[in-house]
């Protein structure tokens, strides 16, 4: 089994792992390292919970080592861009927590905050800028900050950052990167635009892929309760009412769905909070500190939201509403089945998300158990419908994943007009490389250096 000190890591890095009490990559971890170690760009298939964090962070970190470099007023040597401020800053932490034996200035930028404060942070220039990509163009566009430095791009849940509508504003933010560079691309799911982007952004890169969806469902306990939507709420408080669950995380799909479901609950006496993209950054703060600790057991999310959020101990995933892509039901239910823990996932399904769930069971290769009714319920379930029965897609406008750019960083998460796109970066790619890459003339010792 291979270890840590097996990957040749820089030493600083290697006492900031073990600090950690870590011995043992992670899959992605043993996989990615050695390869970015090389200088290769990356195109990385995994899912939040799998160390893919660490997996980006400590190879860019040991290159920083290798190639010290003074710092630059207004620039960043390592540019990681992120759909939503939770995922920004949990990336931020990552880079501190490993980077705190070397001299390494880690910044964050997103929106929903003052961003004259975020200017005046990056005026000394910074080593690693983890930003949202509105709130980054914001600052570009004000001079507070230039890219033209930057040699290392990470692009992290590079699918969500495309489903919030940040295509435009990435193929901006690549063009003006340098072109000799390292770019890493992570993902969640391969859909075609993602396969259409590595091709723009990414030079000849090596593809890592881990977690597939069987392997997240095998692990997952998973059961439905057929009911009809408007007895959905009483019958969440009769679930979340069970003395075995620590923490229940909630998925409804709107941020409106979000915040009825916290207030009928919370008429009903039982505590719950809401985070989505029209809370403040101070509440939504506050709400995941209290579901961290354990002080609120119960926490209601949009998809958006929640994407990036790393937290362990959730007992049960609860899908108030069905996800209308299966890879998204997929990503929920793995939040209660991290590091190979098992977990209980249920999802309420109304006559309309029949056909939705029944997409879920072709991607996840398995039925998912029908389940009786909580001991105590009024709520009368739906009869089970009939496998053979034909079922067609809902008509009417599709079914978002959490109401918008919830979360997303920039003109407090409105989206940005829809400009055409423009040739940009060149020729071919948008910001794209030719010919090799030894990123300003500095290639890794790689014979010898690393033992």
């Amino acid at each position: 089994m291979t270890k840590f000190s097996d990957l040749g890591l820089n030493p600083l890095l290697m006492k900031a792992i073990a600090e950690e009490g870590y011995e043992t990559p992670t899959p992605i971890q043993a996989q990615a390292i050695p390869l970015l170690l090389e200088d290769k760009d990356l195109l990385g298939i995994a899912q939040t919970g799998t160390g893919k964090t660490a997996a980006f962070a400590l190879p860019t970190l040991d290159f920083m080592l290798e190639f010290p470099q003074k710092r630059r007023a207004r620039s960043a040597r390592v540019l990681v861009l992120a759909p939503t401020r939770e995922l920004a800053g949990q990336i931020a932490d990552s880079f501190r927590t490993y980077s705190r034996h070397m001299d390494c200035n880690v910044q964050t930028v997103f929106g929903g905050v003052n961003i004259n404060a975020q200017r005046r942070a990056l005026q000394g220039g910074a080593d690693v800028l983890v930003a949202t990509p509105g709130r980054l163009l914001d600052l570009v566009g004000q001079k507070a900050v230039s890219l033209q430095e930057v040699e290392v791009l990470i692009l992290d849940e590079a699918d969500q950052m495309l489903d919030m509508g940040f295509i435009h504003d990435l193929k901006k933010i690549v063009a003006q990167v340098p072109k000799d560079r390292q770019t890493l691309l992570f993902s969640a799911t391969m859909p075609k635009l993602i396969s259409d982007l590595a091709q723009q952004f990414l030079d000849n890169p090596v593809r890592v892929s881990v977690t597939p969806p069987s392997t997240t469902a095998e692990r997952v306990d998973q059961g439905v309760y057929h009911v009809s939507n408007n007895d959905k709420l009483e019958l969440l408080f009769d679930v979340l009412n069970n003395p075995e669950i620590d923490r229940a995380l909630v998925f409804t799909r709107t941020k409106h769905g979000a915040d009825k479901v916290v207030r009928k609950l919370l008429a009903k006496g039982l505590d719950a909070k809401a985070i989505h993209g029209n809370k403040s950054q101070p509440q939504r703060l506050k709400a995941l500190d209290a579901f961290k600790n354990g002080t609120c057991k119960v926490l209601v999310a949009t998809d958006i939201a929640a994407r990036g959020i790393d937290i362990d101990g959730i007992s049960h995933v609860v899908n108030f509403e069905v996800p209308n892509v299966p890879e998204q039901y997929v990503h929920r239910i793995g939040r209660t089945a991290r590091a190979g823990r098992t977990g209980l996932a249920v999802s309420f399904v109304a006559e309309d998300e029949r056909y939705y769930l029944r997409d879920i069971e072709k991607t996840i290769g398995m039925e998912v158990d029908v389940l009786k009714a909580p001991d105590g319920t009024k709520v009368d379930l739906l009869p089970t419908p009939d496998p053979n029965e034909r079922l067609y897609k809902p008509k009417g406008p599709a079914r978002g994943n959490g109401g918008g750019r919830s979360g997303g960083g920039g003109r407090g998460g409105q989206r940005r007009p829809q400009a055409k796109a423009k040739p940009q970066g060149g020729a071919g790619k948008p910001g794209g490389k030719q010919g090799g890459r030894s990123r300003g003339g500095k290639k890794r010792k790689l014979e010898g250096a690393r033992g």
